[in-house]
This record gives C-alpha cells, structure tokens and sequence, in this order.
C-alpha cells in the first residue's frame, strides 16, 4: 500500500521560509513522479513542483525562484523548500504520486484536475504576520 504522510507545515510571517516533508513508502514503481500541490481556501488544488525519479524537476510559475523541490532516496522522503513566503501561499499542501505513463509535467494539470494518483493528507501552511 502506498502511504505518504506530510509534516513540516505551520505559521510563518511574510517574507520567512519553511521547508515541508513528505515520508513515502511503496511506490507502485521505481520509475515514478512525486510532487506538492496545495489548496487555498476556497480554491481548487494547485499544482507547485515536481521530481521524478531521474531528479529531473519542474517548479510552477506562480513558485519559480521561491520553492524547491528535492528528495532523499535512502530516506524515502520529498521535501519542499519555501523561501519568500507570502500569504497567497497560505494554503493546505499535500505530496502525491502518480503513474509514471502520466509523466512529470501532468502536476500541472491532469493530476490535481482528476485527484488521481495516491495522496498524503496534507499539512498546513499560514503565511500571516
């Protein structure tokens, strides 16, 4: 079964940083995709960064320069890197992981459009001062 558990969210004043966590274990396969997404209040989920099992990664626009997306393959954890915080980031954040034939950029869209795929969660982010 696979199983993503997030940790890491919480309070933070504008213009601060904070780094998410996301233990995983039992991905459908070697060759996969992982990424963050998050939900504002009131909106739908929005797509933030991905990695794949190569380490090839994309951030979204909204994200670009601000967040980075990394991981630990001996410790089976994703992380997400935010600097720059600002309350348009506040927000539930979850990681997910999808079939490897959806490929890396299907975070953008076609995976938080659908929910597919298997997801954690989430942890939550308030950027306020």
């Amino acid at each position: 079964q696979v199983n993503l558990v997030e940790s890491g969210g919480g309070s933070v004043p504008p213009g601060g940083s904070t780094r998410l966590s996301c233990e995983y274990s039992n991905l459908p396969s070697s060759d996969y995709y992982l990424g963050w997404f998050r939900q504002a209040p009131g909106k739908g989920l929005e797509g933030v960064a991905a990695i794949g099992s190569s380490g090839r990664t994309s951030h979204s626009d909204s994200v670009k320069g601000r967040f980075t997306i990394s991981r630990d393959t001996a410790a089976n954890t994703l992380f997400l890197q935010m600097d720059m915080l600002t309350p348009e980031d506040t927000g539930m954040y979850f990681c997910a992981t999808w079939w490897p034939s959806l490929g890396l950029e299907a975070y953008k869209l076609y995976v938080p459009n659908g929910h597919v795929g298997f997801w954690g969660q989430g942890t939550q982010v308030t950027v306020s001062s």
